[in-house]
């Protein structure tokens, strides 16, 4: 692990994007990342409903999704917005 980057405690419900987001740090600079409801239901293998069920399954695949937004960053696979998406 890139002990450059760092993800703070910190996610959110997006129902706009209709995903999770959440922060990494790298040089001081913080980064948005995101996982969608539909990535994150597939990895669970279960549908996810409510903002508690959806928060609760990423906080159970957070360190995997940290790895991979990690390997995003590395690789610099941003978006137009300056975003990570994991898939």
């Amino acid at each position: 692990m890139n002990q450059n980057i760092l993800f703070p405690d910190l996610q959110h419900w997006d129902a706009e994007k209709q995903a999770v987001g959440f922060l990494a740090q790298q040089a001081g600079a913080l980064i948005p990342c995101f996982i969608s409801l539909a990535d994150l239901g597939k990895r669970a293998q279960q549908k996810l409903e409510t903002e508690e069920a959806i928060l609760k399954v990423f906080n159970q695949y957070r360190f995997d999704l940290e790895e991979l937004a990690e390997e995003a960053i590395e690789e610099e696979d941003f978006n137009v917005l300056g975003e990570i998406w994991v898939r």
